[in-house]
Parts: C-alpha cells; structure tokens; sequence
C-alpha cells in the first residue's frame, strides 16, 4: 500500500473505536503519541548492498524514520535466513510490508534493482552513479514515470545550489530561452580519483570466498573469474562494474552544475577526451574531456592526474548583461524555480523528488559519454533526444550494452 493511501491515524482510530463494543482497548502503540509510532505510519524499509556506502545510503532516508526489516548483500551466503537477511534482492521486494528500499550494490546493479522495486511498489533512493550506461538511465527514468513512483539519488549538491541567488539567477537565465547563444565555460579541476580507482591488468583468478554469491555479484555483467579487486570499493575500476574515479566522484560534481545551467533535461552534443588508450576492460588514466552543448554551453572535466592541463578555453559565466535590456526585464520578472523536495517530502507528497531519475539519468549521462570518448579515442557526437551517438557504431555500442542472460532491461 502507498505511503500517501495509507489510512489516516484518526480515521484508524474511529474505526477501530466503533467496531465491536463501545468498550474495546485499544493498545497503546496503536495510539501513537510520544515514543509511539502508530502502524499506519510506519515506514519499512530494506537495504540492498549493505558494504561501504550501504548504511550511509539508507541514513539518507531518516527523515521518513524507516524501520529495517530487509537487508540483503551477496556476500551472505553462509547468514541469509531469508527473513530479515538474504541475498537475493527479489526475495526482499516481494514482501509487502517494505515501502522504501535504498540501494547501495555497484552500479552495474543499480539500474535493475531500482526498476524492479518501483515495480513491486516501492520508492527508491539510490547511490551514484545511477547507472552503468546510458540505456539503463533511460530505462529507470521511464519505470519512474510508469508506475509512478519516487525516484532519488544519493547525491544532494543541487539543493544547496538551488538556494543560492546567483545560481538561481543563471538558472533563470538559461531556462528564459532569450540567451541566443551560452559562451559560459564551467571547468571542474581535480577529485576524480582516477588513478585510485584504476583496476589491475594480469591478475591471476582467485578462489570464490565461500560467503559470496559470485554468480549473482556479476548479475547483468559479465561472469569474469573471481578476484578480491573486483569486489569491494575496487570494483571502479573496471567497466563490468562501474566507471573508474570519473563515474565514483563526478555526479556529485556535475549534481548542481546540471541544475544551475538548466541541463536536467538535456546532454551534450559533442564529446573529447584527451587520454592515453584505454584498457578494454580496465579503468586507467585520463587528463581531460570537454563536452559541448547545442546551444553552446561548455563543461570541462580537468583530472589533472594525466597529460598537460586543459587550457583550450577559460572559464566564463554570464550574467543579465549578455542580454538585451528588454529581455533583462523578462529574465527578472520570471518566478523563482520551485524547491526541491527531499526524498522524506517526495515520498509524502507524491512529487518528484529534486535528484528525480530524469534529472540524475542527465547528469549520469555526461559522465557516461565523456567515459565513451576516453574509451574509444575520438570526439563524439550524441543526439540528446533519441539519446543516440551520430555515426559512429562502436561508440553507439557503449550506449546500450548486452547483459548477460536472464538478465535485461
């Protein structure tokens, strides 16, 4: 049962009041009040990926004040009791007494676990990077929609850089329309860690730990053999799994970068990388990507871990002095942007939270294309619309990867 359908306190008392004799006990915890939380207003909630992150990821949903009745992780094999602890995820989404579900596995689960818990009714919170590639993106915003359900994701930059007036105004500036052409230049430099989460080449496999569910670790990717790298926070740097430091540390970057530039709905066009050749299945270095939107608009991610530091263009902003008086006027006369809800206040209300799948698939997106370009050695072009890389196969195959069977989108 929805959070927002659940019979109200007071008309659960009545009816419970008025059935029976007029001299039925109600029970205290039914009652609520201090230190009493009524049934009806409790939230259940499930972890799913309960290593590193995973406690952290479900603190996120306090304000709620969930109670855990499900944590699930593959590494408990030899603990699962498949009452309060499993290891299988879709065990924990069938019980219908879990309401929200953070999810903190790797990211080449994310997209997967999140479309199968809002279709078994559940509202999610998720860890970034939402997703692995940009298909799965897509395939998340799209459940969100379908079954109506709240979507979040683990990173909360965009709500302080929502509440600070220049960013509102540049916001309004870029969502007016009348900024004909955006010659800003926003450069992150540095925090990427991608030399710290780069992954190991000639390893010898290893036996599988015995408390580990290989198999269903490997999920959707593919079942390479095991090694202690490719589990834990390691696992970045390999593209089975995730993205390497770019795709652990950039969506908490560009999370209110996209919303002040007014790119929550939109992605670059074109994409280059400055990098050494990549590693098919490893994550490795990298200096620099600069990614260009339609109408101008520049992003640059500087690592300054490899190669010469970008310097192709300076950084610049803009200002109501890059319009006509006329449309200076327009641009301050517009209402602000709405606030954005937390996940507590999405759920409760029923509306988008403000890290919606829409908004966190478009930033996802940015990280995703700028790994496409490191990985194939050449600029890109991406169709922001049917979300589709322009004349180029291979790259275009980095949009929408295989699964490994049964395993699909």
């Amino acid at each position: 049962m929805n959070l927002s359908d659940r019979i109200s306190r007071r008309h659960f008392l009545r009816g419970t009041l008025t059935v029976g004799t007029a001299f039925s006990i109600v029970p205290r915890h039914v009652l609520g009040g201090p230190g009493y939380t009524p049934p009806s207003e409790t939230v259940g909630g499930a972890l799913i990926g309960c290593g590193g992150r995973g406690p952290g990821t479900f603190g996120e949903m306090k304000a709620l004040n969930p109670v855990l009745l499900a944590r699930c992780d593959v590494r408990w094999l030899d603990r699962a009791d498949n009452k309060t602890t499993y290891t299988d995820f879709r065990r924990v989404l069938e019980r219908k007494d879990i309401d929200v579900v953070a999810i903190a596995t790797p990211p080449h689960w994310h997209a997967l676990i999140s479309i199968a818990a809002m279709e078994a009714g559940k509202d999610v919170l998720c860890e970034k990077p939402m997703t692995r590639f940009i298909a799965e993106g897509r395939a998340v915003a799209e459940a969100a929609k379908r079954y109506g359900r709240i979507f979040q994701i683990g990173t909360f930059g965009r709500f302080s850089a929502s509440r600070n007036k220049e960013n509102i105004l540049t916001r309004k500036i870029m969502k007016s329309g009348l900024l004909k052409e955006c010659k800003a230049v926003v450069i992150k430099r540095g925090g990427f860690k991608v030399k710290e989460w780069s992954g190991l080449v000639n390893v010898r496999p290893q036996p599988v730990p015995k408390n580990l569910d290989w198999d269903m670790y490997c999920g959707p990717s593919p079942l390479k053999p095991y090694h202690p790298h490719r589990v834990g926070g390691t696992h970045r740097g390999y593209w089975d799994y995730e993205g390497g430091g770019l795709a652990d540390m950039a969506q908490h970057y560009l999370d209110p970068i996209t919303w002040t530039w007014g790119k929550d709905d939109t992605a670059p066009v074109e994409v280059e990388a400055h990098a050494p050749p990549a590693h098919p299945e490893v994550c490795g270095m990298w200096g620099w990507v600069e990614l260009r939107y339609a109408d101008g608009f520049t992003l640059v991610l500087d690592s300054q871990e490899w190669g010469d530091e970008y310097n192709r263009k300076q950084p610049r902003g803009i200002s109501l002095q890059d319009l006509p008086e006329e449309d200076r006027k327009k641009v301050l006369a517009m209402p602000d942007p709405e606030p954005l809800l937390s996940f507590a206040e999405a759920v409760k209300t029923r509306k988008p939270a403000g890290g919606n799948a829409e908004a966190a698939h478009r930033t996802i997106t940015i990280v995703h294309l700028a790994n496409i370009a490191i990985r194939v050695g050449r600029k890109i072009r991406f169709d922001p619309v049917k979300e589709v890389i322009i004349g180029d196969e291979e790259a275009n195959r980095l949009v929408n990867q295989p699964m490994r069977p049964p395993w699909h989108l």
